[in-house]
């Protein structure tokens, strides 16, 4: 029924879909999330090429973009054992944790050119091989540096898991399902990020995490298969004078106002949330480490909950007249007040608090929805990619910039004092009060739904 359930959220009893074998045409689904499950058995009727576009080409990625999740998050429970057994310093540990994203990060550009000139298919089954081999020589590490290699290329591995998902929506669905697709996508990858809580935290005991992280090569290897031998060859658009498109991308101001904000936000998100929730959890707010793995749990939850709740809102809100960029606006605004109350250490239950910070990493179904309304599929990977560049690289900003500030105070124990979360918070938070006022300023700008007629030179 789940199954059925989601192919009543992509289709509907009428209209055709962007054909796999022709590579054209859209649907214009009508179907409201809400009645889903009412749907289901109606689908069960739906030509057979309609319903394969579920198994055939949205489970592959969401696989791949699951194991990416599963990566990032991972350290907040592997950060003990490390430090345990090679005698991390926080310095130490921000590095090794960041260094995924500064690889993730310097591939987005490149990326998002070889997205657009040879499809979702071949790029992101030829990088989850490599993310395999960074994931076996991690498992194999004697000593930070062999843990930092196979660190980074984990992080070139899983660089196209988001991208290429998308590339994929945008040439097979209609341009209006982005949002909730996106949501769709993003909740059932962020099931990753569960998986690196409590589940790792069992998988870990039992086996070590040397072991655990081979089970990981294979699990990257596997997701390889599947998606080079089960997702169908698209038909893509000419890609000639590829620079043309990303400067145009790049030139655009809509996209300067959208950036910041999205990088500061989702990019914090992900780096507390990968790293230094857990280290808060365990220093400033005294937690043991079940207590600290539950509030990971929480985290990890309210993560998928909101990818599919802000692109189900965003969904509802466009048929009233309301882009993503309103919604965006609002959940900055929230993710802002959250790490406030953290700070300033407001008497809000913890969970709620860190629920808050979670969810906001799920705002890329916004940001990538505001993406698909500025620039045609011609510039989809491009376009995705340049934006994502920022928030991976703000992601590692955030994480090693945070580990240096909160190695300036001694540690007592095992623990560093509360100010130091703090103080490194506390800069962190300026910047997106600044992208916020930024994205807020009124413009005079080109309405979100003008597209760009690319010249030949261009597409």
């Amino acid at each position: 029924m789940a199954f059925q359930a989601v192919e009543a959220a992509l289709f509907t009893e009428s209209g055709t879909c962007r054909g796999i074998e022709e590579g054209e045409g859209a649907v214009t689904p009508t179907l409201s999330p809400w009645t889903w499950p009412a749907k289901a058995r109606q689908v069960a009727k739906e030509p057979v090429k309609f319903r394969s576009l579920i198994p055939r080409v949205f489970l592959p990625f969401v696989a791949g973009y699951y194991i990416a999740y599963l990566f990032r998050t991972i350290n907040a429970v592997m950060a003990a054992p490390l430090t345990a057994e090679l005698g991390l310093g926080a310095d130490d540990l921000g590095l090794l944790t960041s260094v995924y994203f500064l690889t993730f990060a310097a591939a987005q550009i490149p990326i998002g050119i070889l997205l657009d000139r040879y499809g979702p298919r071949r790029i992101q089954s030829a990088l989850l091989v490599v993310a395999a081999i960074g994931s076996g020589l991690f498992a194999v590490s004697a000593n930070f540096w062999m843990l930092l290699a196979g660190r980074a290329l984990i992080g070139l591995g899983v660089a196209s898991a988001l991208t290429a998902g998308l590339k994929a929506l945008v040439l097979w669905f209609p341009s209006e399902r982005v949002p909730l697709l996106n949501g769709l996508m993003v909740m059932l990858g962020a099931l990753g990020a569960v998986t690196a809580t409590l589940p790792a935290e069992y998988l870990l005991t039992w086996l070590g995490w040397r072991e655990l992280f081979g089970l990981f090569a294979g699990l990257s290897a596997a997701s390889a298969v599947l998606v080079y031998f089960v997702v169908p060859e698209a038909k893509l658009p000419a890609s000639g004078a590829v620079l043309v498109g990303l400067k145009t991308v790049y030139a655009d101001p809509r996209f300067w106002r959208i950036a910041p904000l999205s990088a500061s936000c989702i990019g914090t998100a992900w780096a507390l949330q990968g790293l230094w929730a857990a280290q808060w959890l365990k220093d400033v707010d005294g937690f043991d480490r079940a207590e600290v793995v539950q509030h990971l749990f929480g985290m990890a939850v309210a993560l998928s909950l909101g990818a599919i709740l802000l692109g189900t809102a965003s969904d509802r809100l466009r048929k009233r007249g309301v882009g993503p960029e309103v919604l965006l606006g609002f959940v900055a605004v929230a993710f802002i007040a959250a790490q406030f109350a953290l700070i300033l250490r407001l008497p809000i239950p913890s969970y709620l608090e860190w629920a808050v910070v979670a969810a906001v990493g799920a705002a890329t179904v916004l940001s990538f929805a505001i993406m698909a309304e500025y620039f045609p599929k011609e510039l989809a990977g491009r376009a995705n990619g340049a934006l994502n560049l920022f928030h991976i690289a703000m992601a590692f900003l955030v994480q090693y910039v945070t580990g240096v500030v909160v190695q300036q105070w001694t540690a007592e124990a095992g623990h560093y004092p509360a100010i130091a979360y703090q103080t490194a918070c506390a800069l962190n938070l300026g910047l997106q009060v600044v992208a916020w006022i930024w994205f807020a300023l009124p413009r005079t700008e080109p309405e979100p739904s003008m597209q760009y007629q690319l010249r030949p030179s261009e597409s």
